[in-house]
C-alpha cells in the first residue's frame, strides 16, 4: 500500500506538467462594478476550454462564429482585430469560450480608445441643474474615439498575452494541429486552451457590498466579494500646513495646483497613460522643482498647494474624497480656504507651442470669478471653454471657485489612445539615440521632456504670480528636464486597483511621487533612522508640520549607500469614495466602483483527443491534482513511524 501510495503521489505531480503548457505572462480582463452593473469578463468557476483558433482574416471569423466544426473556439487574435465590431460579434455568439489578445503594435490602429465618448459624464459638475446645455458633452465630445470596449459585460474570459516566445508557442501548436488544410477542418487531437478568471461579485456593487456586509455579520468565515477602488492622494504645501488642526485653516489663502495619478486600460493593471497620466505627473513635479526654492526665499502671500489625485478615471475618488473632507471639516483646510485652482491635464502631445486654458462658463457669469479667472488667462496661453473631464469639476459642485484647466486639445482629446494599453511612451514620441543604457537614458534630455519641461517653467511662473509674488523674481523660476526625467514613470502602470489593501500602505506609483516630492521640497536632518521614525520625541522636530523619510541616499563609485533622513510637508490622504463611508453604494454622487474578487487567475494549452475528453479532461486532472494535494496533507497521519 505504501509503495503504492506513494507511486499515485509522484503520479500525480507531473499529471499536469505532462498534459499542460503554463502560459505565466498573460493579464486578464477583470470584473468591475459600481451602483447600477457590471462591466469587464469572467470565465466559469472551473475554467472556459476551447479549441484554439488564430484569428487573422476575415474568412478566420466566418470560420469561428459559423462554420467551424469544433466549437467553442478560443480565440487568439493579433491587435488589428481587437476591436469593438469583431468583440460584439463574439461577445453574441455561443460559439467562442474566450479570447487572447496578442500585444503588440502589429498592424495597431491609427487610434483605439476603449474609454466611453464622454469619460465620468455622470460625476462631473455639468447637469440639468448646472450647465445643462453641457451636460453629458453636449457641448464638446472630448473623446469621440472612444469605443466603450472597456464598459461591456463579457461572460467569457479575456486574456492578453505579453510574452512572445509563450505566443509563439501557441502559435505553433495551433499551426502542427488546428490549421485548416486546404479548406478542410482539422481531426482530432486538436490544440486546446483553458483561462481561469472566474470573479466572485456579479450584478452591481449595491448587491455586492450587501452580501459581503452580510457575510460579515453572520459567517464565522466571511469571503469579502468585491473592494472599493482605493489608494491615497498625495499633497505638499510650499508653506507647511498642520495636519492635526482640521477645518478652516486661520490666515490661510490657498491656491491649488494638481493633476491626477491615475489611468487605466481594458486589462487589469496595464494603464501606462503615458498622455493621459504621466505628462501632467512630470509636468506637475517639474513645476514644483522650479517654483518651490523661489517661494522658500520670496514667499507670495499666497500658499500653494500641489495635490495629485488618486482614482479620477473612476468618477473622480480622489478629488470627491478631498472635497468631502474638506467640506466635513476633516481636512487641513476647507474650501473657504481655496482661492483658486490650476489643474494639469493632458499636455504631452502640444501641436507647435500650442496650450489651452479651458475654464467654467457657469461660475464666470459671477463678475469676481470672472474677473479671477480672466487674470489667471492672461499669464498663460490660448483659452477655451467649459471644462473638459477634470478634478477641478468636483470641486466647483462644493463652491464656485475660480479655476482653470491646462491642456494640449481645445476641444476634442488630442490623444489617439486614451485609456488605452497603447498610450505608451511611443505615443508621446519618447526616444532615445541607440545604444544608450538605462542610467544614461534618466539623465538624456528628450524632446518630449524639453516640452513638458516649457509647460511647467510656465506653470510655476503663472502659479507665483496667482499667489500674489513679485514679476522681478520670474527669472529665476525654470524647470529642468533632466530633474524630473519621464522614462522613470513609462514602465509602471497607474491603474489604482486595491492599493492599500494589495500594495500595503499604499500603491506603488503613489509612494514613489510621494518620494520624488519629499526629494524635490524636503530638507536634509542629521537625525538618526530612530529619531527620524520617531520625530514626535524630539521637542526639536514637528510631526504635525512635515513628515520624515528615511531614505537610502544615492549610491557611491563603490555601489555602497549613506542613508539619511529627510524632513518635507509632504503627506498622504485618503483616496476612497465618499460613497463606502456614507454606506451609500447606490450613489449618484459619488463613485461607486469596487473590483471583484478571484481565487484563480491562470491560462494553459493542452491538447484533446476528442470533443468529449476536451471537456472531461481538465476536469479529471483537477481531480487528480486534488486528491494528490489530500493526501500530501495527510501524510503524517497516513504514514505514522
Amino acid at each position: 500500500m505504501l509503495k503504492g501510495l506513494m507511486f499515485l503521489c509522484v503520479l500525480c505531480s507531473s499529471v499536469e506538467q505532462k498534459i499542460y503548457v503554463v502560459l505565466n505572462e498573460t493579464v486578464p480582463c477583470v470584473r468591475l462594478l459600481n451602483a447600477t452593473h457590471q462591466i469587464g469578463c469572467q470565465s466559469s468557476i472551473s475554467g472556459d476550454t476551447g479549441v484554439l483558433h488564430v484569428l487573422e482574416t476575415e474568412s478566420d471569423l466566418d470560420w469561428i462564429l459559423s462554420s467551424g466544426p469544433h466549437p467553442p473556439y478560443m480565440v487568439i487574435m493579433e491587435t488589428a482585430f481587437f476591436n469593438r465590431s469583431v468583440m460584439m460579434r463574439m461577445k453574441n455568439s455561443s460559439r467562442v469560450a474566450g479570447v487572447a489578445v496578442i500585444i503588440s503594435k502589429t498592424g495597431l490602429a491609427d487610434n483605439f480608445s476603449p474609454h466611453t465618448t464622454c469619460p465620468n459624464q455622470n460625476t462631473g459638475v455639468y447637469s440639468e441643474s448646472y450647465g445643462s446645455d453641457l451636460a453629458n458633452c453636449n457641448g464638446t465630445v472630448w473623446n469621440p474615439l472612444g469605443n466603450g470596449l472597456s464598459y461591456e459585460d463579457f461572460s467569457f474570459p479575456v486574456f492578453a498575452l505579453k510574452d512572445e516566445n509563450q505566443t509563439q508557442v501557441l502559435r505553433k501548436c495551433y499551426e502542427d494541429h488546428n490549421q485548416r488544410v486546404n479548406g478542410s477542418a482539422p481531426q482530432y487531437p486538436l490544440c486546446a486552451m483553458q483561462l481561469f478568471s472566474h470573479m466572485h461579485a456579479v450584478t452591481d456593487t449595491v448587491t455586492c457590498m450587501r452580501r459581503t456586509d452580510l457575510q460579515n455579520r453572520f459567517s464565522i468565515n466571511p469571503e469579502v466579494l468585491c473592494d472599493p477602488l482605493s489608494d491615497f492622494n498625495v499633497w505638499t504645501s510650499t508653506r507647511p500646513l498642520n495636519n492635526s488642526a482640521k477645518g478652516h485653516a486661520a490666515d490661510e489663502s490657498v491656491v491649488i495646483a494638481a493633476t491626477r495619478l491615475d489611468g487605466r486600460s481594458f486589462f487589469w493593471e496595464q494603464a501606462p497613460a503615458a498622455e493621459g497620466t504621466v505628462s501632467g505627473i512630470v509636468t506637475l513635479l517639474a513645476t514644483i522643482q522650479a517654483l518651490y526654492p523661489v517661494t522658500q526665499e520670496a514667499p507670495p502671500p499666497r500658499n500653494i498647494f500641489f495635490s495629485f489625485f488618486q482614482g479620477e478615471a473612476f468618477d473622480y475618488i480622489g478629488s470627491s474624497k478631498m472635497v468631502y473632507d474638506m467640506e466635513k471639516n476633516d481636512f487641513v483646510i476647507d474650501m473657504n480656504n481655496v482661492h483658486s485652482m490650476l489643474e494639469i491635464g493632458q499636455v504631452g502631445l502640444r501641436s507647435g507651442r500650442s496650450l489651452w486654458m479651458h475654464s467654467d462658463p457657469v461660475s464666470r457669469q459671477n463678475k469676481s470669478v470672472d474677473t479671477e479667472v480672466s487674470e489667471e488667462e492672461g499669464k498663460l496661453s490660448l483659452f477655451s471653454h467649459p471644462l473638459p473631464p477634470s478634478s477641478f469639476q468636483r470641486f466647483l459642485r462644493a463652491r464656485r471657485i475660480p479655476g482653470l484647466v491646462l491642456a494640449d486639445h481645445n476641444t476634442s482629446f488630442t490623444n489617439r489612445y486614451y485609456e488605452s494599453m497603447y498610450d505608451d511612451a511611443e505615443n508621446l514620441n519618447v526616444t532615445y539615440p541607440p545604444g544608450l543604457t538605462p542610467d544614461e537614458q534618466l539623465v538624456y534630455e528628450t524632446d518630449a521632456a524639453k516640452s513638458l519641461a516649457e509647460v511647467a517653467t510656465l506653470v510655476a511662473r503663472s502659479l507665483y504670480l496667482q499667489a500674489g509674488g513679485e514679476e522681478k523674481n520670474l527669472n529665476n523660476i525654470t524647470a529642468d528636464p533632466k530633474i524630473v526625467n519621464i522614462s522613470v514613470f513609462l514602465t509602471a502602470s497607474f491603474y489604482i486597483g486595491l492599493g492599500p489593501r494589495v500594495h500595503g500602505p499604499a500603491h506603488s506609483v503613489t509612494r514613489f511621487v510621494q518620494y520624488i516630492l519629499a526629494n524635490l521640497t524636503g530638507t536634509v536632518t542629521n537625525l538618526t533612522e530612530s529619531q527620524c521614525q520617531n520625530p514626535s520625541e524630539l521637542s526639536t522636530e514637528n510631526k504635525d508640520l512635515f513628515s520624515y523619510f528615511w531614505v537610502s541616499g544615492p549610491a557611491s563609485v563603490n555601489g555602497t549607500r549613506e542613508p539619511f533622513c529627510v524632513r518635507a510637508s509632504v503627506r498622504l490622504s485618503k483616496a476612497v469614495s465618499p460613497a463606502f463611508e456614507l454606506l451609500e453604494y447606490g450613489s449618484r454622487n459619488y463613485s461607486t466602483w469596487t473590483e471583484s474578487r478571484w481565487k484563480s487567475i491562470r491560462a494553459r494549452i493542452f491538447l484533446v483527443a476528442s470533443r468529449e475528453l476536451e471537456v472531461m479532461q481538465p476536469a479529471l486532472v483537477e481531480l487528480t491534482e486534488t486528491k494528490q494535494k489530500n493526501i500530501s496533507a495527510k501524510t503524517e497521519i497516513m504514514f505514522i513511524k
